[in-house]
């Protein structure tokens, strides 16, 4: 069989492993298509590879997408979510400096309680605190500014949130540039190893099943080539699946440890698909159920409730028209081409295209195109819901 060549960039993340996976086990080329992986060094520049042709496919943060098809950050194109990689598996870290302090306010670190944390952060008083993440659009901005605004001692000037590309995250906090930061594994475990810093959250934490890591494309590529989107769809649905295997973590982890993937020792990468994560240096390791999802309850599919809630809140950070932005953004999240390229493979998917965000506390009987499936928690850490429909 004849392979079709694509390209697809991707930044050096635990939650490419679907990407790679695909690749490196060939479940690509048993869907025809001979897969190139372009590693890039930061957002921007994956960001402006899709939008110049010069990749077809992207590992993107889930933001993303919306915010280019909004016409955001300098670079606008309709671009399409064709499904989601990764659910959860962003952290949250702060200096030795500031975990000091926040310890002499009386907190203590069980890496679960978002209210503790952030009460501490602000308790422990001095200059604002500057908070590095990967990009502006980004589920790491997104899920730090709905749990620190929710402290009753925030206020907008006692926070200064920067951007820096994963891959420099560690080397800023060891500088002593930051003073906490958010970002995706392994970078967060290489600042624990190289700086110093402790772990104080999971993002799951913030919201139990936020989409992290989405397929991105460009509109007018996926009308033009239909055939590669159903292929690429295939073929990382496959790897995620095999992914959710825990008997193949050791495997996936020597995969991804290789040089020309995320070229980090095996200690650096375990703790995001093992879920152990040791938080300080010194300490025994922590165990973090569903740090990162990439395939049980539906995760890869993209549910148009979650882009309605990433686009209100760009419409407020931005002063966009709310119901504009939700109708972008809604159009952005392709579950009608996720459903083509899976359903005569017999697989079972969410018989709905959206959902009430927040209301699952455990795992939840949800109508599929099969009868019944099961979807995990999705609750946000304040109680809150979503519902796309509400005014």
């Amino acid at each position: 069989m004849k392979l079709t060549q694509v390209r697809c960039g991707y930044l050096p993340l635990v939650d490419c492993a679907p990407l790679i996976i695909a690749k490196e086990l060939r479940f690509a080329a048993q869907e025809g298509l001979d897969l190139t992986l372009v590693k890039q060094p930061s957002w921007s520049s994956l960001r402006d590879m899709l939008a110049f042709g010069q990749i077809d496919f992207a590992h993107m943060l889930s933001p993303m997408p919306v915010a280019m098809s909004l016409g955001l950050g300098g670079v606008a194109r309709d671009i399409d979510v064709l499904m989601v990689l990764s659910a959860n598996g962003t952290i949250v870290g702060v200096s030795a400096d500031l975990d000091r302090r926040m310890q002499e306010t009386g907190w203590s670190n069980t890496f679960n309680d978002p209210s503790a944390a952030s009460q501490a952060i602000f308790a422990a008083g001095g200059k604002p605190v500057r908070i590095g993440v990967p990009f502006p659009f980004s589920m790491h901005r997104m899920l730090l500014e709905t749990w620190l605004s929710q402290a009753p001692e925030y206020s907008e000037d006692r926070i200064e949130i920067v951007t820096v590309p994963p891959t420099k995250m560690a080397d800023a906090m060891q500088d002593g540039d930051l003073d906490m930061f958010c970002v995706g594994e392994p970078w967060g475990s290489v600042a624990v190893q190289q700086s110093g810093a402790t772990l104080i959250l999971p993002g799951s934490r913030v919201w139990e099943f936020s989409p992290e890591k989405v397929l991105g494309v460009q509109r007018s590529w996926a009308t033009q080539n239909p055939k590669q989107c159903h292929a690429m769809i295939r073929s990382i649905y496959k790897a995620a699946r095999w992914l959710a295997q825990p008997e193949n973590i050791p495997l996936a982890v020597e995969i991804l440890a290789r040089s020309q993937h995320l070229d980090l020792p095996d200690h650096a990468i375990d703790p995001a698909l093992s879920g152990q994560f040791i938080t300080k240096q010194g300490e025994t390791p922590e165990q973090m159920d569903r740090f990162m999802v990439f395939h049980q309850g539906a995760a890869n599919f993209p549910w148009r409730s979650q882009a309605c809630w990433i686009a209100d809140i760009l419409s407020r950070w931005h002063s966009l028209d709310r119901d504009a932005a939700r109708q972008i953004a809604q159009a952005c999240f392709r579950s009608d081409i996720y459903r083509e390229a899976l359903l005569p493979i017999g697989v079972d998917l969410p018989a709905a295209s959206q959902k009430i965000e927040g209301t699952m506390a455990g795992p939840t009987t949800v109508t599929s195109t099969m009868g019944q499936m099961i979807l995990g928690p999705d609750r946000f850490f304040n109680g809150a819901v979503f519902d796309f429909d509400a005014p």
